[in-house]
C-alpha cells in the first residue's frame, strides 16, 4: 500500500457502498457484524476508524474482501509510460524504429507498436502464428506492405489489413511512420 491515507480515506465510501449493493440496512450491518449501529454508521461517515477487527468483522458480515477493499482500486488509474521509457527496437530490420507501445503480457495476443522509418527503410518479417493479423496504418510518408504474394501501396491516412501468418514485409519510399497492430489467435 503506497499511501496509507489514500487508501483509509476511500475506506467510508468503500464499506457503505459494499452495505448499498447488497441490499442491507446499518441495523442488519449491525446485527451481522456484531458491530454497534452507531459504530457502522460512524465509519461510513469517516468519522471512525475502525479496528482491524472490526473492519475484518464488518468486511465478513458484508461478504467482501479484505484485502480487496483497503487495496488502490488500480482500475481507477491511468498508467503512464513517458517517451523516452518506451520500449524500442532498433536492430530489427534495415533504417526502422519499433516503439513498443503494447504491455509486455499482451505479446502474442494483440501488440502495439510505433514504427518509425527512415529513407529506404524496411521492416522484414517472418510469419508469426497461424492466424495473426497485421492493421497498418500510415501516419506519415509512404509505405508499400507486402504479405506472401500481395503487394499494396499506403499513403499517409491509409490502412491495411493483412494476413501475418506469412512472410510480410513493410517498406518505406522516403522517411515515414506507421501505427502497427498485431493480432494474433
Amino acid at each position: 500500500m503506497e499511501n496509507t491515507d489514500a487508501i483509509l480515506s476511500l475506506l467510508p465510501t468503500r464499506l457503505k457502498a459494499a452495505r448499498r449493493a447488497k441490499g442491507l440496512s446499518l441495523d442488519a450491518v449491525a446485527k451481522l457484524s456484531g458491530v454497534s449501529r452507531s459504530m457502522v454508521s460512524q465509519i461510513e461517515r469517516g468519522e471512525s476508524s475502525p479496528t482491524i477487527s472490526t473492519l475484518w468483522n464488518l468486511t465478513k458480515a458484508l461478504q467482501v474482501d479484505f484485502a480487496g477493499l483497503l487495496e488502490d482500486d488500480q482500475d481507477n488509474r491511468v498508467e503512464v509510460l513517458r517517451s523516452d521509457d518506451v520500449p524500442t527496437i532498433e536492430n530489427h530490420g534495415a533504417g526502422c524504429s519499433i516503439r513498443i507501445l503494447s504491455p509486455p503480457e499482451q505479446a502474442g495476443l494483440h501488440e502495439v507498436y510505433d514504427l518509425r522509418f527512415g529513407k529506404d527503410g524496411v521492416l522484414d518479417s517472418l510469419p508469426h502464428a497461424q492466424g495473426a493479423r497485421e492493421h497498418l496504418t500510415v501516419i506519415e510518408g509512404r509505405l508499400s506492405v507486402t504479405s506472401g504474394d500481395a503487394v499494396e501501396q499506403l499513403s499517409i491516412g491509409d490502412t491495411a489489413r493483412y494476413a501475418a501468418d506469412v512472410s510480410h514485409k513493410i517498406k518505406a519510399d522516403g522517411p515515414a511512420r506507421a501505427f502497427l497492430v498485431v493480432q494474433g489467435v
